[in-house]
């Protein structure tokens, strides 16, 4: 957060107000039966959303720390959610629950926080999970992808055959403020041949949409925090 990275980005819906510091919850889509049956071909937002009661509890599980780590970021702290092991198995059982049955075949974890989220979701959705990791932490074999930040660049890398052609894969982290990481991760997947449905994560600033696009990719997120 707080480094800008260049992504092509489309914004769409109307997002909810910030509300005591804490992050907000975001209205998850309610599908109808016909999008149902069309989830295994495409993720669209649907017309009609509904709060449910387990996001206020997440988001109360947030704690916004002014000023890390740097002065004037306000940073998103999951650590106090997961000390929650009740409000922790709500946020992964609202992703499983959407992504259950879309026949995604694997789950894209980005460093670090998305270690967290995305083995657990793979594993109850019956997918494998993929490591998306910093330079020079995976042994053998990798693809990179190199990404331009304000100040600098960054790069993730994966295993060369990690994904096989046409495979659907979820995309996961914590937090999406600037996007430039979740763009890279889907220009590393689709070069390798992946089908990149959608990208997942707990955490979207409020300067974004509760439904938006990076890269023509949808994004899904489950609060919004400050900025």
């Amino acid at each position: 957060m707080g480094e800008e990275a260049s992504c092509n980005t489309v914004m769409e819906v109307t997002t909810k107000a910030k509300e005591n510091g804490h992050a907000v919850p975001v209205p998850v889509p309610v599908p109808d039966d016909d999008a149902k049956a069309k989830a295994a071909d495409a993720v669209a937002a649907p017309a009609e959303t509904t709060t449910d009661p387990r996001l206020q509890g997440i988001s109360d599980a947030i704690r916004v720390v002014p000023h890390f780590p740097k002065q004037g970021i306000m940073f998103n702290d999951i650590t106090t959610l997961l000390l929650r092991p009740g409000v922790f198995k709500d946020a992964v059982d609202i992703f499983v629950e959407r992504y259950r049955g879309m026949g995604i075949a694997a789950v894209a974890g980005i460093e670090a926080r998305g270690f967290i989220f995305g083995p657990a979701i793979a594993l109850a959705i019956g997918a494998k999970f993929i490591p998306l990791r910093k330079p020079k932490k995976l042994p053998g074999e990798v693809i990179s992808e190199t990404y331009v930040l304000e100040y600098g660049t960054d790069c993730l890398e994966m295993h060369v055959g990690a994904i096989e052609h046409g495979e659907r894969v979820l995309i996961v982290d914590d937090l999406v403020a600037t996007g430039g990481t979740l763009c890279a991760a889907i220009n590393l997947l689709e070069r390798a041949g992946a089908d990149v449905i959608e990208c997942a994560c707990l955490i979207g600033l409020p300067k974004f949409k509760d439904f938006y696009k990076l890269n023509g990719k949808p994004v899904y997120v489950l609060v919004e925090s400050l900025e």
